[in-house]
């Protein structure tokens, strides 16, 4: 059964940087397509980034300049890296990976940026 799992979250002061982990497991086959969403208290699940295994990325306005999506496929684990950080940013964040056509979702990971 094809699991992902997200790590990297926490509690970071504005400006700052973190960079979230989404490992898939249970599957020999590589993600073709790692995205990000995330979602802040009382509000909607947005998207915020996407990437493909060919390498092109597209990201939110919101984050762009800000935040790089990567993907390693040796490791079949897809990043976020975040920085300069705001208030705003404070959010569950959730891995969603398409693998043979499927979709799969992590389980999500809190981010909180503090002042």
């Amino acid at each position: 059964q094809v699991q992902l799992v997200e790590s990297g979250g926490g509690l970071v002061q504005a400006g700052g940087s973190l960079r979230l982990s989404c490992a898939a497991s249970g599957t020999q086959f590589s993600m073709n397509i790692v995205a990000w969403y995330r979602q802040a208290q009382g509000q909607q699940r947005e998207w915020i980034a996407t990437r493909l295994a060919a390498g092109a990325s597209n990201y939110a306005d919101s984050v762009k300049d800000r935040f790089a999506i990567s993907l390693d496929n040796a490791k079949n684990t897809g990043y976020l890296q975040m920085n300069n950080l705001k208030l705003e940013d404070t959010a569950v964040y959730y891995c969603k990976a398409v693998i043979r056509t499927r979709d799969y979702w992590g389980q999500g990971i809190q981010v909180t940026v503090s002042s």
